[in-house]
């Protein structure tokens, strides 16, 4: 792999891991295209981290408050007082607990069943298909007034199992959590964030399993340019990303995204 091709691939992750279009399918399709077929697994940990610093960086005032959560815990299990501000960071700590267990149970237990899908252009276009579906129906679902702090249980648990489904490359993971929210009356922009939120403890357990993988047969390394071009390209565009959805969501954006991704899905049954 060259710096050109560290350049696209990291722009790709990075954009299309908060727009809800697929980046394992994207990524998919774009490496088949490019010809690239060894995998790469430093380079797919390292705009992992680029995403993870996007999303830190973009939601870094829910990122803090996820993480004062996380400290009241003790706390809040030894039956203390807390201020308002507090158990309300605690809740939505727990809450985005609860939303990444499903996607880690499945993560683990069906990882090898997983990345053989990867090698199926075919899978990849039907599941796109299926995700241009949901985001039509999801855009289209009545707009609630359940903000970020409203959530719930359940609602974060549905939400969770969504993401589980989003292992399977063309299933966008913000896609199918955002629409998620919104199927069970969360406000859009608190979807987005709240998927968003997801998306941290996720990108990490996945960089961290494709490390351990690596590390078990040595991790090949692409040379240090491409390396830091690839990292630098998915947080600049994924920062991008976050920003654009944010902003463009009350504007029922995902029928949008819904259109561009059923015309690749289209493409790649009959074109590949």
């Amino acid at each position: 792999m060259d710096v050109g091709a560290a350049v696209v691939l990291g722009l790709v992750q990075g954009l299309t891991e908060f727009l809800p279009v697929s980046s394992s399918g994207h990524l998919v399709l774009v490496q088949h295209l490019m010809g690239i077929t060894a995998p790469q697994l430093l380079f797919d940990v390292v705009v992992h981290l680029g995403t993870l610093l996007a999303v830190l960086v973009a939601l870094r005032a829910e990122v803090i408050a996820v993480l004062r959560g996380v400290a009241a815990w003790p706390r809040l299990l030894a039956g203390r007082p807390l201020a308002a501000g507090d158990a309300r960071d605690g809740q939505l700590a727990a809450w985005v607990l609860v939303g990444t267990i499903p996607a880690g149970v499945v993560g683990l237990a069906l990882d090898d069943a997983v990345e053989g899908l990867f090698g199926s252009v075919r899978t990849v276009g039907l599941a796109l298909l299926a995700t241009a579906t949901l985001l039509a129906v999801a855009d289209r679902a009545r707009v609630r007034s359940r903000g970020l702090g409203e959530v719930g249980w359940v609602r974060a648990l549905v939400i969770g199992l969504a993401q589980a489904v989003a292992v399977v490359p063309g299933i966008s993971r913000s896609g199918s959590t955002i629409a998620a929210g919104l199927l069970t009356g969360v406000e859009r922009d608190a979807a987005a964030r709240f998927s968003f939120l997801l998306a941290v403890p996720t990108i990490a357990g996945a960089g961290l399993l494709a490390a351990l993988k690596g590390a078990s047969g040595g991790l090949a390394s692409p040379g240090f340019a491409v390396l830091l071009t690839g990292f630098g390209a998915a947080a600049l565009s994924g920062y991008v990303a976050i920003r654009l959805l944010l902003a463009t969501l009350q504007r029922g954006a995902l029928r949008y995204f819904a259109l561009y991704v059923a015309v690749v899905g289209v493409w790649v049954l009959v074109g590949l």
